[in-house]
């Protein structure tokens, strides 16, 4: 096997780099992203109605709450390891006692907490875990959690004969960790990872729940959960997938997939708020996995970020089930006036249900919910532990699917294959259409050509998927009779074609940025100068002429939406490059041509993915290829299933792969995959380091 490395520079031209620059204008991007969200949310909306039904089927609900498990980043659970709970304080009140505490939910990962317990129980008591929304509790720079600001639920419930656990959150408890990663920390490997920070809050309110069966004064039969924004969220969670929970009010804790992607809701929630949505689910999916026990959807009338349109549409979808099972009084909708905040008039309708349910009472609510504590004085910690891994729990929440071993021979390279792709197609594709579209479908057609000093180009546009109809250059030298070379561009690649093609055809009135690079061009130069040969450029969705605003905030949150959708957006550019190496296929003058494809940058993720599913000819080169799915493109749950040097094995069971090392990409890389080549067998893998 050849193994040659060679690291490459780029530098800039003076006819590439000095090239005037237009203003960007990305209205027709935004346009058409608009546009593909409505489609898609659509499309989600309908599908999870109609599926929203078979929640009736216990078996159906048992499968749906282990997807969102899996979607939590929780299946299978993580090992149940001593809790190692610690009471550092008691605070009496004439009514009710408060442990200050804490317990591990894995090692090193602390929930700080406050158990509050009425005075003079006799026996065990009806419990409510108290899960606390997002509440800034700090004094120079000492966090003292959010369960403080939230104190004044504990209270009321053990005023009036509950046992109620209230715990602090990830990013807002006494050991701040992080809510906001995608949101406005670019932390964009949180979805290649199937992490969000949502997962490690189910996971505490289960651990929650062990601790709370360890205490005498629990009634492990009576326990209930209730919360709010946040809190809210987290209610559904662990009432969707643990048993123990028996009756339910989550206030102000979800809305339809409607509002967050198209009415943009999700520009006011941070992670914690959302499922890796693998399955593609709309939120209606979420309350039938509880049926038929109590529940009580509540929320106000005005909430910009929960809006009351979101929450009827996923409480009139639930009712179905809960009538199916003939439990109507067990589903209620509460919706009283006002904004996104702690009313009190939200407090009464959770007493009266955790009353109705929990303690079989129908008593007047006489006492409001009364903070009676300074902040300070709900603290556990004096000082930190220093073994916690509150603060890098994202780095380690979600396991990562190990190398394999290489394998001994063909056979067992066959059965990997197989295995590791329907992952990629259950865990990280999912989100591609279902249908795979014909060369018809795909409605190529001519928009223009030009040819200039022997050389001859011509632009096409193809349908990906709706809306977008994309662009395709072929640039072809003499007449063709060569093989085709496939290169989709990436953002940085983007500028480099602008402005060669432009330089080569000036009727086409494309100009290069400031940025262009000048050594992609050279090398598009050097590949077309051979006779007969021809070049095929594509500009997936996102990239040139379909470019999204470029302003840092409104770009995180678009990209945030295709996870909503349960997709990325270079997952989409991946099924792009598929369908732009379709196209060309298609075209008269390259039907039958050897096609071999070229991804440089971002573009070799692409390219290495798309190779698999739309095999080229001649082969698959690759540039600038990431070590890791850790350093980017983001593609959803692909380090659950493999990394970078397993999908390039893969790839050279398809097709000879040659990839280049440089600054980003490692030896390394290769490695797998030529070990794997030298067991197997009838050359089944063929790779190249270069």
């Amino acid at each position: 096997m050849l193994l040659r490395v060679v690291v490459a520079c780029c530098l800039l031209s003076p006819s590439l780099s000095q090239a005037a620059e237009k203003p960007f204008d990305s209205s027709n991007g935004d346009a058409l992203v608009a546009e593909y969200f409505r489609l898609e949310t659509g499309r989600l909306t309908r599908e999870t109605a109609d599926h929203v039904p078979d929640l009736v089927d216990p078996k159906v609900r048992q499968e749906r709450r282990r997807q969102l498990r899996d979607m939590l980043g929780i299946d299978p659970l993580p090992e149940k390891t001593p809790l190692n709970a610690v009471v550092t304080g008691t605070i009496n009140h004439p009514e009710f006692t408060v442990e200050k505490l804490h317990f591990q939910s894995s090692p090193g990962l602390y929930v700080t907490a406050n158990l509050y317990i009425p005075r003079n129980l006799k026996g065990k008591a009806p419990t409510v875990l108290y899960v606390c929304g997002h509440s800034v509790q700090k004094k120079n720079d000492i966090s003292f959690g959010n369960k403080a600001g939230y104190q004044h639920h504990g209270g009321w419930f053990a005023r009036n004969g509950f046992v109620c656990l209230t715990f602090d959150t990830l990013q807002l408890g006494e050991i701040p960790g992080i809510h906001h990663g995608t949101f406005r920390e670019n932390r964009w490997w949180w979805l290649p990872r199937g992490y969000t920070p949502a997962g490690v809050e189910a996971w505490n309110c289960i651990r929650a729940l062990d601790y709370l069966e360890t205490r005498p004064e629990v009634d492990a039969q009576k326990i209930g959960v209730t919360g709010r924004s946040g809190g809210g969220a987290y209610s559904w969670w662990i009432a969707g997938i643990d048993d123990r929970i028996q009756a339910a009010v989550p206030v102000a804790g979800i809305t339809s997939l409607q509002n967050h992607v198209v009415d943009g809701v999700i520009t006011g929630h941070c992670d914690c708020m959302f499922q890796c949505n693998t399955y593609r689910w709309d939120y209606s999916m979420i309350p039938g996995l509880f049926a038929p026990k109590p529940l009580l959807i509540s929320n106000t009338d005005k909430d910009r970020i929960f809006p009351v349109d979101g929450v009827f549409d996923v409480y009139m979808k639930t009712r179905g089930v809960y009538a199916a099972l003939k439990a109507e009084k067990n589903l209620g909708l509460q919706i009283t006036e006002g904004p996104h905040k702690d009313t009190q008039e939200l407090h009464i309708h959770a007493f009266v249900w955790m009353n109705r349910f929990l303690k079989g009472e129908e008593t007047p609510i006489e006492d409001v919910a009364v903070k009676f504590f300074q902040p300070e004085e709900l603290r556990v910690f004096d000082q930190l532990p220093k073994d916690e891994i509150n603060t890098r729990i994202d780095e380690v929440f979600v396991p990562l699917a190990a190398t394999p071993a290489v394998p001994a021979g063909k056979e067992e390279w066959t059965s990997l294959a197989s295995r590791l792709r329907e992952g990629l197609d259950d865990k990280v594709f999912r989100g591609w259409p279902d249908h795979e579209p014909t060369a018809a479908e795909l409605e190529v057609k001519l928009v223009s050509e030009s040819t200039r000093n022997g050389m001859r180009i011509e632009k096409y546009e193809f349908t990906s998927q709706l809306p977008y109809r994309l662009p395709l250059w072929v640039v072809s030298h003499g007449e063709q009779k060569g093989p085709a070379t496939v290169i989709p561009v990436d953002d940085q690649g983007w500028p480099a074609l602008q402005a060669w093609l432009g330089e080569m055809f000036p009727v086409l009135g494309m100009m290069g940025s400031g940025t262009a690079n000048a050594a992609l061009a050279q090398r598009w130069k050097g590949l077309l100068e051979a006779p007969g040969s021809t070049l095929v450029f594509s500009a997936p969705r996102g990239i040139g002429p379909t470019e999204w605003t470029r302003t840092p905030l409104p770009r995180a949150h678009l990209r945030r939406r295709f996870a909503l959708l349960g997709q990325t957006d270079d997952g989409m550019r991946t099924w792009d490059v598929r369908c732009a190496l379709k196209a060309a296929r298609s075209l008269g003058g390259l039907q039958g041509r050897p096609v071999r494809l070229l991804g440089t940058g971002d573009a070799s993720v692409w390219t290495l993915y798309a190779s698999l599913y739309e095999p080229p000819t001649e082969g698959v080169t690759l540039a600038g290829l990431p070590s890791t799915h850790a350093e980017g493109p983001t593609l959803l749950n692909v380090l659950r299933v493999l990394d970078v040097p397993v999908a390039v094995a893969l790839a050279g069971g398809h097709a000879p792969v040659v990839v280049e090392t440089g600054d980003r990409t490692q030896k390394s890389v290769t490695d797998f995959a030529t070990q794997t080549a030298a067991r197997v067998q009838g050359n089944v893998i063929r790779i190249e380091a270069k």
